[in-house]
């Protein structure tokens, strides 16, 4: 094939794939770099990499799986309610106390309803559940700034299958939300100190161990 030849057909395949992207409103003139190829998610799976590679990823996946072992991450709520009874105090309590272990971590309350009453009412409801339990745990000494009550999902996330009233889906969930940015520890990417404080903190040398035990 003549070099012609050549140009004329790449020329073809190339119009014809231009043709196909505007055909579906996305042409490749203007959209980033791989955008057709990724459908705009290159972004965030960079973003997974990074915090892999640099060791964040895989510290909040241990901290969310060791916060959720220790303690209860759930409490219930009476019918349209927002108010922490004695039982819902004594979770947060065991809640606190944990997170007060952990000044780089920060933490968020999701609200959730059951599926009586109108979505509206249900979203604003659930949202009102975080926030109360947001306030408690500030009163308990949690730092407010490392707590976050930003999310409602009301009826949408059901434990339990039904149109009627169930104490198990009128609940919010406390979780590992990330690491506060601009603590000293997070910005030396100590991660490993971070969740296992208690293992480092006792890591004494052998030597020194010697030279206690000689004195």
């Amino acid at each position: 094939m003549g070099f012609a030849k050549s140009v004329a057909v790449f020329s073809a395949v190339a119009l014809l794939g231009a043709c196909s992207a505007n055909s579906t409103g996305r042409s490749s003139w203007n959209v980033e770099a791989g955008a057709l190829l990724d459908e705009g998610l290159f972004g965030n799976a960079t973003l997974n990499n990074t915090l892999v590679q640099n060791g964040e990823r895989p510290a909040l996946v241990n901290m969310a799986e060791r916060f959720a072992r220790e303690v209860p991450t759930t409490i219930t709520f009476a019918f349209n309610s927002a108010t922490l009874d004695s039982a819902s105090k004594a979770v947060l309590r065991r809640q606190a106390d944990f997170i007060r272990q952990f000044p780089e971590v920060r933490f968020s309350v999701y609200g959730h309803t059951d599926a009586v009453g109108s979505d509206r009412y249900n979203k604003a409801l659930g949202k009102r559940r975080a926030v109360a339990v947001v306030h408690y745990l500030a009163s308990l000494g949690v730092s407010r700034g490392r707590l976050e009550a930003l999310v409602s999902f009301g009826e949408e996330q059901p434990l339990v299958l039904t149109q009627g009233r169930e104490r198990q889906n009128r609940r919010t969930v406390t979780e590992v939300a990330g690491f506060v940015g601009t603590h000293p520890t997070v910005l030396d990417g100590k991660y490993a100190r971070i969740i296992y404080r208690e293992y480092v903190a006792s890591a004494v040398p052998a030597e020194t161990a010697a030279v206690g035990l000689l004195e």
